[in-house]
């Protein structure tokens, strides 16, 4: 669908309105309060809104039947199969984890345990529930099934505490709880083994899985005691077949290569009251797996347990506070809901990586960086910048032990690289925003640098490919020869355009840390994007009508001819192409030539000229948004909401976010646009909605207005409070536009700042109106760039107007290198 900017502004204060205004609360409210975790649980958001702490390796949840159960649990209609302890959140591709899933009956028919349904296929015949009885809030999960059993979770670090009650329940019958050698997706391999004490009920265990998205196999294990009712007996399944005479079990696979149900099961005496589960997960060994459930939750407390991972979760957000007055609550929950998906992963698994022990902190479920740099990881940068420092060093740790910064990582495996080597522009994003402290950024420097100068036997996993390409003709041809390393020889484009970004940012963390030498030469080598220009090349609709632009990024082959790739492929216009990591995929990835003509992030300058200056810039970034070529559902059209500040249109930045985010990101079980990819969706909400949107990799934040009158972020650092305060602010959106500022009380004309404004405890003025104005547009306002500034006029751009032509004001790069 196509929408203008004037038909956003009409349809933006009805649709606002209908909310209900949230309650004026006091300073001290519970953040809590305002997060929903169960947004983007159907329509394929994908999200973990199970029982969690932030960074939690345990994540109790109900897993359903769905095709799109990658975090576990959907509210699309199909029913429960089991309740497991381990997931990922926001995914794509094939479900990970949900390892060991428990499953409860009231009783079997007859008390015989062979009328109860132990296979995941056939007992999710009887787990169908009501959607009104799913509770889902900050550490805690409840869900009651209509075959009687209600399941409540809550979790600790490394193990979950269930606590079963069975509905219907009438004296004589035997609950039956059972636990399986399954995961989500089916993933099993052999020698599965699992043990049941028939007088204590404790069941162990362990089994190896395939990773997801990646080559990889893992060994989890868990154990799992009870607590509530006396144990009437226990024994194993195979199969659809049980027996309480036998207690151990090791299966295989299977044949036909789906795996062969098998498991354990126990019965009590009674269902009079509640039976707690206990799950202690590890993957070191079933004894940690016990020790690490002992440990944590020792007294089998629920209420204890649930109130502490609560609490766990508003320490970590009320950092940032938000003035709810008038403002709908739809809007409030909506951006607590963002802030609280971006540490649900990845996760401290530190001391549960049997690969090695360096003493170092060990984070997994890294899905993927590619998503993850662009926002995710710089909003931790601000809000909590103690886990980033030990997610840098988990990176460094993972150089140092695997021989390579990982781009994704999951499940102790190296995932499949989407583009660059996008840790890169992690690192340099840390360290340009201060987090130095206990980490060795001489090996993050190394680590980076090996990036971008030695290529990997098999670069699908790490590194870059086609590095000697890169070095000789300076972008990466089609059909590359490439005899040093192995991958798919796709994304040409795309690898291009981001190994330059990557370079760049390596130029920033080598400057930043004296290394001149290195700061230069990949200042050169960022700059080799504009290899694959094709000044002349147009953009045709399959009927053939003209676009109407000219000038866009096209493959080019070894011998330095241009191959073709539509600049329309595999945009949100196009249905027909599949664009991920197939031996058959094009030149870019999961996105289109035309979005990725405006991946630049380093040197928008010279790009908005390459586009025919900044009015013409200004056009095809509408028309990129107007005619749906583009989909915020997905990470690469993150930046081009705000690129308008780099052509001195502010407030273009303002209405398309104003567009967005009440359109496609709302607080409902549908409300995500796409996967939610770890909380990379989550933090663009955040980010949008604060008013601050990060250049990721450069110390650059955009503004525009907050959603609410004012914002307070509290750096931990330095525990100094910045304020961003809206004069004019109204709760129907229509004054969206920036029409002065201060900054400290002093007028600040500036479209961006810096990272000093979190941990000095700075505050801005925002004085907001219903139109453009010239605020933000001149020259010297506009963010950093490498390259000139040219097709600019000296004074500014016009109300509502284009901006001036035929003019030129040229800015010596020489300034705008400075700041890097």
């Amino acid at each position: 669908m196509t929408v203008s900017l004037r038909s956003v502004a009409a349809w933006l204060p009805v649709a606002l309105a209908a909310s209900t205004p949230a309650t004026q609360r006091d300073i001290h409210y519970d953040p809590n309060d305002y997060v929903d975790p169960l947004i983007g649980a159907t329509n394929g958001g994908n999200v973990f809104p199970g029982a969690s702490i932030p960074y939690g390796m345990a994540k109790a949840v109900a897993d359903t039947t769905s095709g799109s159960n990658q975090g576990g649990f959907t509210l699309d209609g199909n029913p429960i199969s089991g309740f497991s302890v381990m997931h990922d959140s926001g995914t794509g591709g094939s479900p990970s984890l949900g390892n060991f899933p428990l499953f409860p009956y009231v009783t079997c028919k007859d008390n015989d345990v062979n009328n109860c349904a132990f296979p995941k296929k056939t007992r999710s015949k009887g787990g169908s529930f009501r959607n009104e009885s799913v509770i889902a809030k900050p550490g805690h999960f409840s869900i009651t099934l209509n075959s009687g059993p209600a399941v409540e979770m809550t979790t600790t670090h490394h193990a979950a505490l269930f606590k079963f009650t069975f509905n219907g329940w009438k004296g004589g019958d035997k609950p039956l709880i059972l636990q399986d050698l399954s995961d989500l997706s089916d993933s099993r391999q052999d020698n599965g083994t699992i043990t049941v004490d028939p007088k204590t009920g404790r069941i162990s265990g362990g089994a190896t899985f395939v990773s997801s998205f990646s080559q990889g196999r893992y060994n989890p294990y868990f154990c799992t005691d009870f607590s509530g009712a006396e144990i009437a007996d226990a024994g194993i399944f195979a199969d659809s077949r049980a027996s309480t005479e036998v207690h151990e079990l090791k299966i295989s696979r299977s044949i036909n290569g789906y795996p062969l149900p098998g498991g354990a099961f126990v019965r009590f005496e009674h269902g009079r009251n509640p039976v707690y589960a206990r799950v202690g997960v590890s993957m070191i060994s079933v004894e940690q797996a016990c020790h690490n459930a002992e440990s944590e939750i020792p007294d089998f407390d629920f209420n204890l347990h649930a109130r502490e991972a609560q609490d766990a979760w508003k320490h970590k957000l009320l950092p940032i506070k938000v003035e709810t007055a008038g403002v709908p609550k739809d809007m409030v929950t909506n951006f607590y809901s963002g802030i609280y998906r971006t540490m649900v992963n990845p996760q401290n698994w530190t001391n549960e990586n049997p690969l090695w022990n360096d003493g170092e902190p060990y984070f997994d479920s890294f899905y993927c960086i590619w998503d993850l740099f662009r926002s995710q990881l710089p909003f931790l940068t601000i809000l909590d910048p103690a886990a980033v420092t030990e997610m840098i060093r988990s990176l460094i740790s993972t150089y140092e032990n695997d021989g390579w910064l990982p781009d994704c990582r999951m499940s102790l495996s190296r995932g499949y690289t989407q583009g660059g080597s996008n840790a890169d522009n992690v690192l340099a994003d840390a360290y340009l925003k201060g987090i130095k402290d206990n980490v060795d950024w001489d090996k993050g420097l190394a680590a980076v640098k090996k990036d971008a100068e030695v290529e990997p036997f098999d670069w699908c996993c790490h590194g870059r490919g086609g590095l000697d390409s890169w070095n000789k003709v300076n972008y990466i041809p089609v059909q590359d020869f490439d005899y040093k390393g192995f991958g798919t020889l796709t994304r040409t484009i795309s690898r291009t355009l981001e190994y330059a970004y990557n370079d760049f940012c390596i130029a920033q963390l080598a400057g930043a840390m004296g290394k001149n030498a290195d700061k230069e030469k990949y200042l050169e080598t960022s700059g080799y994007w504009q290899n694959l220009f094709k000044a002349d090349q147009k953009s045709l609709y399959k009927n053939g009508t003209d676009t109407g632009f000219k000038g866009f990024f096209q493959p080019k082959y070894l011998n330095q001819t241009w191959g073709y790739q539509d600049p329309l492929k595999c945009s949100n216009t196009d249905d027909q192409s599949v664009c991920s990591l197939q031996n058959s995929g094009p030149e870019t990835f999961e996105s289109s030539i035309w979005e990725y003509a405006f991946f630049v992030p380093h040197n928008q300058a010279d790009l908005i000229t390459l586009f025919g200056g900044p009015a013409e810039f200004v056009r095809r970034l509408d028309y990129l948004h107007d005619k749906g070529i583009t989909y915020i559902g997905n990470e690469p059209a993150f930046l081009t909401v705000f690129q308008y500040h780099y052509a001195g249109r502010p407030a273009l930045s303002a209405a398309r976010s104003h567009f967005y985010i009440p359109k496609f990101f709302n607080p409902t079980p549908a409300g995500l646009p796409g996967n939610d990819d770890s909380g990379a969706m989550g933090s663009f909400v955040a980010f949008s909605m604060m008013g601050l949107f990060p250049n990721p990799g450069q110390d650059v934040y955009l503004i525009t207005p907050p959603y609410f009158e004012s914002v307070q972020i509290q750096s931990p650092v330095t525990g100094k409070t910045a304020k961003i305060r809206n004069v004019n602010f109204d709760a129907t959106y229509k004054n969206i536009y920036i029409q002065s500022a201060t900054l400290d009380g002093k007028p600040y004309t500036k479209n961006w700042i810096d990272h000093s404004f979190f941990t000095e405890g700075k505050e801005l003025v925002l004085t907001l109106g219903p139109k453009e104005s010239k605020w933000g547009t001149s020259v010297k306002d506009l963010p950093p760039s490498l390259g000139h500034y040219v097709g600019f006029s000296n004074s500014t751009v016009g109300i509502n107007g284009t901006l001036p032509a035929n003019s030129t004001y040229n800015t010596p790069s020489a300034r705008y290198k400075a700041q890097f």
